[in-house]
């Protein structure tokens, strides 16, 4: 397996580069993302690399950051999800937005990246929930919710609301309310709605 690539920039073409390694040049393919951060042709650099192979073909992919490549690699385990998929969610938006769209469960941020629709976005969401909202979340810095606002939101859930209209009412919220107030305000706006 080829991790990490250090090297030469000779060429970008959106989406690939091709980048000289003491004289071996690697076609590497980046999402839009990583393409953007990347130096003029010629400068020295470095990508996190993930390597496909398949029967007709070695395919390469490279990612500035360690948490989009383990992003990447958490997409395209998801059935359904290709690696072009993958490149889209990430050219898409970045890893933390990622992160905070599968915490709040919010499949609208990911059917306005092109190729993904509403089933798709589902099936990431579902997927991911226990996986990138967890581990990558606190890597990237997305902001968890308080205790008290975590103790609300799992009361919510236990009474039978979803995790989205637990999490709507926890967002209104005023910062720093007691769980038992939070509780009684939180059931009321959703009696409300």
């Amino acid at each position: 397996m080829i991790g990490r690539l250090t090297g030469i920039l000779l060429e970008k073409n959106p989406p690939q580069i091709l980048i000289d390694v003491q004289g071996v040049a690697y076609e590497v393919d980046v999402p839009m993302s990583t393409f953007y951060n990347l130096p003029d042709a010629g400068a020295k650099v470095t990508l996190h690399t993930h390597l496909v192979v398949r029967e007709d073909a070695h395919l390469l992919y490279g990612f500035a950051t360690e948490s989009e490549r383990r992003a990447f690699r958490l997409l395209t385990r998801i059935s359904g999800i290709g690696a072009k998929i993958a490149l889209a969610v990430l050219s898409g938006q970045s890893v933390a937005e990622l992160a905070q769209a599968v915490t709040m469960q919010e499949s609208g941020r990911l059917t306005r990246i092109p190729g993904i629709g509403k089933k798709t976005a589902e099936r990431i969401l579902l997927e991911l929930k226990d996986k990138l909202g967890a581990d990558l979340a606190s890597a990237v810095g997305v902001q968890r919710p308080a205790p008290a606002s975590s103790d609300i939101l799992n009361a919510l859930v236990a009474l039978g609301y979803s995790d989205k209209e637990a999490v709507a009412a926890v967002k209104e919220l005023p910062a720093g309310v007691a769980v038992a107030d939070g509780i009684r305000q939180a059931l009321k706006r959703l009696a409300k709605a």
